[in-house]
This record gives C-alpha cells, sequence and structure tokens, in this order.
C-alpha cells in the first residue's frame, strides 16, 4: 500500500517521469546500502529482537507520512525523504526476516517454505493496491498510509507471540561488526553456488525494473487512467503471483531452476513489449498477471537458490548480499529507464528493457542455480583442537597454519587441481591468503599453507568447516601416501617485545 500511495502520489506531486522512478530508488537505495550492515545485525544478535524494533520503527513512520500528507505538507522531496526513511527499515529487516525461514521448517520443505512465504508477500501485494486505489479515490490518498501504520500492530504482535528455537550456546565470543561483514563479503566472493545466483540476479532485475518504475507513469500518461486502474493492474500482478506460486510448482520441478528463470524471464520481456505496443488497459491487466507470475518463478528460483547456497553462521550475511543485488539492481534500473523515459519516450524504454533481459538472459546463462542444493551444510566439527603448547590468546595473529602432504608424483597435477577447490573452502571460511608449494628437493612433497587474521578467527574456523567440506578434504587426503596423516602445524605471529 505504501508503495502503490507514494507512486501515484508522485504522480500528481510530479508529472516527471524521472521523480515517479525515484520513489522506487527511494526505497531500494536503502537496501543496497545496508543490508551488509543488517546481515551482520542478523547473523550476531537475536533476529527476533531486531526485527520487533525495526517494524515498531516502520509503524511510528508510516503514521508520520500519513499525517504529513493528511495536513497537505507534501512535496516531492518529502515524499521522497519518507520512502528512503521506509526502505532503511525494509534494509534493517529483510535479511532476518529471510534467514529465519529455514528454522521454521525442515530443509527438504524449504523451497516450498520460501514459496509460501512468496504468496504471502503476493497475497498483499494483490489485495493491498486495489484496496489502495479504491481508498485514494473515495476517502483520500492519506489514508493508505494510515492502514499501512496500523499493519504494523499486527506484524510486531506476531513477533511478540512467536517463540524461536533455542540456539546452541556459543562457546566463541560474538563477531564484531565490521569483521562479520568483512567475513560476509569474503564468503560470497569465494562461494561460486552464491555468485552464480548473483550473477542470475542482476541479469533479470536490471531489466525487469523498467516494469515496475515506469508503471505509474504508464498508467496515467499512457492509458489514462486513474488511482483504481492503477490498483487493479497491480492486483493483476499480485494475483498472477499468488496463483503462479500455487501451480506453477510441478512445473518448475520439470523444468528446473535454470530453465525456471529463462521461461520468467521471456514472460517478463514479453510484458514489457505488450505493455509498449498494445496500451490498452485490458490487455495491460492480462499481460501484468503474466508478469506476476513470471516475477514469481524467477524470484522464488534465486531466492531458493541462495538460500541453499549458505551454512548457518552466514547465512543472514549472504541473503543480504543478495538483497543487496536485487535491490541495486531494481534502483539502478529506475534511474535507467526513468532516464530512457524522459528522453526517448516510455514505449521505446520499454523495448529496450525487454531486449535487453533476453540478452541478459543468454549470455547468463552458464552460471548455474541451486548448486548448493545437495550439499551438507551442517557444522562437521571434524577438525581436531589446535595442538599447542601453551594458550594463545584470542586477538594473537596473525596465524600460519600448514599442511604437509606426501603424494606420487604421477598424481601431482591431479592433487593440484583438488587443492584448489579447497583453497576456496579456506578462504571462504576465513582465510585471507592460501597457497601450495612443492619441495624443490623432494617431488610429490607438498605444503600446503593459509593465514587468518587472529586465533580467534582460526578457532572460527573449525566451527564452519561443514560435512560437504569434510567430503571434499576426505577426497584431498586421499591422495596422500605417507604412513602417518597429513602433518599440521599453526604459526602465531610473535608478539611484539
Amino acid at each position: 500500500m505504501h508503495d502503490v500511495g507514494a507512486g501515484w502520489l508522485m504522480t500528481s506531486l510530479s508529472p516527471s517521469p524521472m521523480f515517479v522512478a525515484l520513489v522506487q530508488t527511494a526505497g531500494a537505495l536503502p537496501v543496497f546500502l545496508l543490508s551488509l550492515l543488517a546481515g551482520a545485525l542478523a547473523d550476531t544478535m537475536d533476529r527476533r529482537k531486531l526485527l520487533l524494533m525495526v517494524q515498531i520503527a516502520m509503524g511510528f513512520i508510516a503514521l508520520a507520512l500519513g499525517l504529513v500528507v493528511w495536513f497537505g505538507l507534501t512535496t516531492p522531496w518529502v515524499l521522497l525523504g519518507f520512502t528512503l526513511l521506509m526502505g532503511i527499515g525494509t534494509a534493517l529487516s529483510a535479511p532476518a526476516w529471510q534467514a529465519i525461514v529455514p528454522s521454521l521448517v525442515p530443509r527438504p520443505s524449504l523451497q516450498q517454505a520460501i514459496a509460501t512465504n512468496s504468496v504471502g508477500i503476493n497475497v498483499s501485494r494483490a489485495i493491498g493496491p486495489a484496496l489502495a486505489g479504491v481508498l485514494i479515490t473515495s476517502l483520500g490518498v492519506a489514508i493508505p498510509f494510515f492502514v499501512n501504520a496500523v499493519s504494523f500492530i499486527v506484524v510486531v504482535a506476531a513477533l511478540i507471540w512467536w517463540k524461536p528455537p533455542v540456539a546452541a550456546e556459543k562457546r566463541l565470543p560474538r563477531e564484531q561488526l565490521f569483521h562479520a561483514m568483512r567475513a560476509g563479503l569474503r564468503f560470497a566472493l569465494h562461494s561460486k553456488p552464491l555468485k552464480s545466483t548473483l550473477v542470475r540476479a542482476v541479469a533479470f532485475f536490471l531489466f525487469a525494473s523498467a516494469y515496475w518504475a515506469l508503471l505509474p507513469v504508464i498508467v496515467r500518461q499512457v492509458l489514462q487512467g486513474g488511482a483504481l486502474l492503477y490498483g487493479i493492474i497491480l492486483g493483476c500482478v499480485g494475483a498472477g503471483a499468488v496463483i503462479g506460486a500455487m501451480v506453477l510448482p510441478p512445473l518448475r520441478k520439470k523444468l528446473g531452476p535454470d530453465r525456471s528463470v529463462m521461461a520468467g524471464t521471456l514472460g517478463t520481456a514479453l510484458t514489457l513489449v505488450v505493455f509498449a505496443v498494445i496500451p490498452h488497459p485490458v490487455v495491460a491487466g492480462a499481460f501484468s498477471f503474466l508478469a506476476g507470475a513470471s516475477w514469481i518463478m524467477v524470484l522464488t528460483s534465486l531466492n531458493v537458490s541462495a538460500q541453499v547456497a549458505l551454512p548457518d553462521w552466514v547465512r543472514a550475511r549472504g541473503l543480504a548480499i543478495f538483497v543487496t543485488v536485487f535491490f541495486g539492481s531494481m534502483s539502478a534500473g529506475s534511474m535507467i529507464w526513468g532516464q530512457a523515459a524522459v528522453h526517448a519516450g516510455v514505449p521505446a524504454a520499454m523495448l529496450i528493457a525487454a531486449a535487453g533481459s533476453v540478452i541478459a538472459m543468454l549470455l547468463t546463462r552458464k552460471a548455474k542455480l541451486q548448486l548448493g542444493a545437495d550439499l551438507d551444510l551442517a557444522p562437521s566439527m571434524h577438525w581436531p583442537e589446535p595442538l599447542i603448547d601453551q594458550q594463545v590468546s584470542h586477538d594473537r595473529g596473525p596465524v600460519m597454519i600448514t599442511v604437509e602432504y606426501l603424494i606420487d608424483p604421477a598424481r601431482g597435477a591431479d592433487f593440484v587441481q583438488a587443492m584448489q577447490h579447497a583453497g576456496a573452502e579456506r578462504r571462504r571460511d576465513g582465510a585471507y591468503a592460501w597457497g601450495i608449494f612443492e619441495d624443490a628437493a623432494q617431488p610429490g612433497r607438498y605444503l600446503e599453507y593459509f593465514l587468518v587474521t587472529s586465533w580467534l578467527e582460526h578457532l572460527r574456523q573449525h566451527e564452519r568447516v561443514t560435512h560437504a567440506d569434510a567430503d571434499q578434504q576426505a577426497e584431498v587426503r586421499g591422495f596422500h601416501i605417507g604412513d602417518a596423516p597429513p602433518k599440521v602445524s599453526h604459526f602465531v605471529a610473535p608478539q611484539p617485545i
């Protein structure tokens, strides 16, 4: 309702397509800038408390905006400012909302749970816009903002009622916020399943944003409609998403995630083309239904792909990076297509976006989705405790860990190839440097090393190693031909005198 109210109000405050598109940018930009911080908060503090604080604040912001609109104090910049504040609230809560989903259902039910969560969002997208259109037409543009403020009471009550499972007691101190953010970025940089998901997300959302950014302008200026038509068309989008979420799971299962995203991209591109060449309200409503079904197909596939790529210790941060890419692409796309509409016209902008979405889909088709679906990302805890002569304080560092292997020289190339995967795992879980060397005097004797910032960070590595990592490390150990296991040594930088 906020999106509909703000978008429609801006069309009366300023006829410029750029200002209308900036409404979406103002809501999306904070998520792009703050999601990683929010993800680090959600991974290092009580997610329920974080959500409670943010939802209460957003309720007061929505109430204040309603009062400002009611008393006629709104300008384009005031509206953008309040939308920016709501975007900040969304940024701080979005990673936590997504991160709690796996704690509510077993892993085999995760995909359906995410789809159900998307249905909930899109039920509101189906009902909210249509209701907002009726309220704006009959009672005034301020009323949707007041109703939005009241809705936060329900959300806060649900969070108070919800009792999350008791988390296992942590034996290591909580990560510092900056270190937690850096760890999240490092994980994303070295996680192939997550990187593939992010690439596909940019390729879709950057161009699909044209539909959402230009829709208010299309309804008012091209279709010559009012608030009611705007609400009906958005209701068609939501209805398509809801029905799509219910009837498409068998289709998604048959097609797989990659083809599902391709099908959703083609559906979105077709919608953009039809909007550009057939400006008729009935046609717009019908193809908005297709846009909603396509949207939920792509969004669910990408969301599941991100979720299954993440172990629990970095889940909120990884999802925050996914959300950052999502909103960043939507924000950048909104500005691009707003400018394109100003200079080339709305139909031309939508045709360019449609062509771009298909080209981007073809260019990124090799980035496969749900690569982590079959991986067991639960902590394995299979690393033995470090053998040390004396207690090492947590802040000592940097720390270098070495592992010595004896390999059949004839299998050296295969071993080095396997070690590249091991190196990515070391970096993903905390190492800032990694390498492997062969003894020039003894072919087949290899030394692996990796560096972490502190002893505490190395202890965290012990907790981050997953069962999937254990399987890969067992493959590496299979190359070792020594009588004893590979020798592991720990070196700590000396303390200054």
